[in-house]
């Protein structure tokens, strides 16, 4: 809590519709967002019970600087992966920082299964469970105009809520957060849907004095300018990080048609430029962000015959045109945004949404799927077939669909495949196939993401392979970034936020006792608990099988060796173990 020394936590009882605040000072150093929610994590979860058990938490969390310095514009999910079965992380912009600073909550801790459909409606003095049974089957985007007329009052307002998926308990379910951002990744959708939750409002009002408003106004000038005047965020804003998807084809680490390639023939027709050029309308920030990197292109659709026709609106980003483009092979940029747009309204993670059709393609060409299990022929490049097959996997059309809904990972143990099944630890593979950095960060990766630890861009930038120094780096990277998540910066940021930037923002709020050694010590202490966590859950690292096309289809640095791959994931074990004897 601002210029408070505890975390005020709010605890919900879904089951008992009971709720109640905690103000817990042990919580205090951990600087809130990821800290906090592992903490509590790490407290509240059932390691002997099901993802979707109904004893099972989810925990919401803020940071100390959230919203009122540039940029802090996160809020971090912390749970058990349905798609995973381990440590369940996942980030969302929008609105849901700021509302519950404004309503007074650090963190929000969600426990049972309410009764009936409902939604919650958690305000600064007050937490009300209201039936929702009037939403089932409704796409997020109708339940945000719903709730934005029903729950209407003063202060900051944030709307999550899921779609289809989620009720169905589709396994990389997202949520959809203010219409624009997600809690995409892991399968939160299916944990709020298997609470038998249709959306969270949250609403505050509470006015929040700064104690010294010249240092503040001076702090953060300089962070405002530092993000708007230099280039660390530029092209965040302008074109946004579908700039990179060019590039990386022309790098061969675009991975294309279930990654049989690197490279994609129609890489420039879909490229962020052209998206910019042809399609973009609206560009959009999270609240408290002057940068903007929110690109909301338009399409049209015909909705009934004789040229009668819609516009629609929909945000992408460079893994959207990867997973919804490349991967299943689709060449034209209507058609991308009208694969998008549909994993909106069915309320599923694009990225895995992209890779599960891309392997069932894939399979179906290999003759290992028939066309009765699919309903559909999917191919590569039909996105008509494509658009039938998201719908089927929100609801659960058939026993096939139902399986896809679990992941690439179980599906391909049921039908086979598994080879080039792109999971990573049971998540689907992210949009680079750059090399070593790449791959091995992601599956040493805290929740197997490549925003771990980065180690995509450390393959970039790195000219001469050296074994012991990416191994350093990606640890270094995974531990620092549990910092930046408890503040909670957004990682396009990470370079404006550098140590000295976050030790003023501190000192200006009131916590001047932080100092250099001690941010490191606590972004140690979260990464420790992490670990604990995934160790609780079973997850061993050397267990893990990675598909054998990752080590066929050439990176950008080339064909991987898959002995290689072991020892770099062996040595970064070893700092872990070394990092857990202390």
């Amino acid at each position: 809590m601002l210029y408070k020394n505890y975390i005020r936590v709010l605890y919900i009882d879904l089951s008992n519709e009971k709720f109640r605040v905690e103000e817990r000072s042990d919580l205090w150093e951990y600087l809130g967002g990821v800290g906090v929610a592992s903490k509590l994590l790490e407290e509240e979860m059932r390691a002997d019970l099901d993802a979707l058990a109904p004893e099972q938490v989810i925990v919401f969390a803020n940071g100390v600087i959230s919203s009122i310095f540039p940029v802090v514009t996160k809020t971090v999910a912390m749970f058990i992966s349905p798609l995973t079965g381990e440590l369940g992380e996942s980030y969302a912009g929008g609105r849901m920082a700021l509302t519950m600073l404004m309503a007074g909550y650090d963190a929000i801790v969600l426990t049972g299964r309410h009764r009936r459909q409902s939604y919650l409606s958690i305000k600064t003095h007050n937490v009300e469970f209201k039936d929702a049974r009037a939403f089932k089957g409704m796409s997020a985007k109708e339940i945000g105009r719903y709730i934005r007329d029903k729950e209407a009052g003063s202060g900051k307002r944030s709307i999550l809520r899921i779609g289809p998926a989620g009720e169905n308990g589709v396994a990389y379910a997202s949520v959809c957060v203010d219409t624009y951002r997600h809690f995409g990744r892991l399968g939160l959708g299916a944990i709020i849907g298997s609470k038998n939750l249709k959306a969270i409002s949250i609403m505050g009002d509470r006015v929040m004095p700064i104690a010294k408003p010249i240092e503040y106004l001076k702090a953060y000038r300089l962070l405002f300018d530092k993000s708007t005047e230099t280039n660390h965020m530029q092209k965040y804003h302008d074109i946004g990080t579908a700039v990179n998807l060019e590039p990386l084809s022309e790098m061969g680490a675009l991975p294309t048609n279930n990654m049989q390639s690197g490279s994609f023939a129609a890489a420039e027709e879909i490229s962020g430029e052209r998206f910019a050029e042809e399609n973009l309308v609206r560009k959009m920030a999270c609240a408290g962000c002057p940068v903007g990197c929110i690109h909301v292109g338009q399409f049209r659709r015909e909705f009934d015959k004789g040229h009668e026709y819609e516009s629609i609106s929909v945000g992408y980003d460079y893994e959207l045109l990867y997973a919804l483009g490349s991967f299943l092979g689709i060449e034209k940029r209507d058609e991308i945004l009208s694969l998008i747009d549909k994993v909106e309204d069915e309320g599923m993670d694009a990225m895995s949404t992209g890779v599960v059709l891309g392997w069932a393609t894939e399979a179906q060409k290999k003759e290992m799927l028939t066309e009765e299990q699919t309903l559909v022929k999917l191919e590569f490049g039909n996105a008509e077939n494509y658009l039938k097959a998201i719908e089927y996997i929100a609801d659960r059309k058939n026993e096939f669909y139902t399986d896809l809904g679990k992941g690439v990972a179980k599906a391909s143990k049921i039908y086979g495949g598994e080879d080039f099944a792109m999971a990573i630890a049971g998540n689907e593979m992210s949009g680079y196939h750059t090399g070593y950095g790449a791959l091995v960060g992601t599956l040493v990766g805290a929740r197997h993401s490549h925003l771990c630890n980065g180690g995509y861009a450390l393959d970039q930038s790195m000219k001469d392979f050296d074994a012991e120094k990416m191994v350093d780096t990606l640890w270094n990277e995974e531990v620092e970034r549990c910092l930046l998540n408890s503040l909670i910066i957004c990682l396009f940021a990470r370079k404006v936020y550098d140590r000295e930037t976050i030790l003023l923002a501190l000192n200006v709020i009131g916590r001047s006792e932080i100092t250099n050694e001690e941010l490191t010590r606590i972004s140690r202490e979260i990464y420790k608990t992490k670990l604990r966590i995934k160790a609780k859950l079973n997850f061993v690292l050397e267990n893990v099988q990675l598909p054998q096309r990752y080590f066929e289809t050439p990176s950008m640095k080339g064909t991987l060796d898959k002995e290689l791959v072991l020892s770099l994931i062996g040595k970064f074990q070893e700092k872990n173990k070394i990092l857990m004897a202390e």
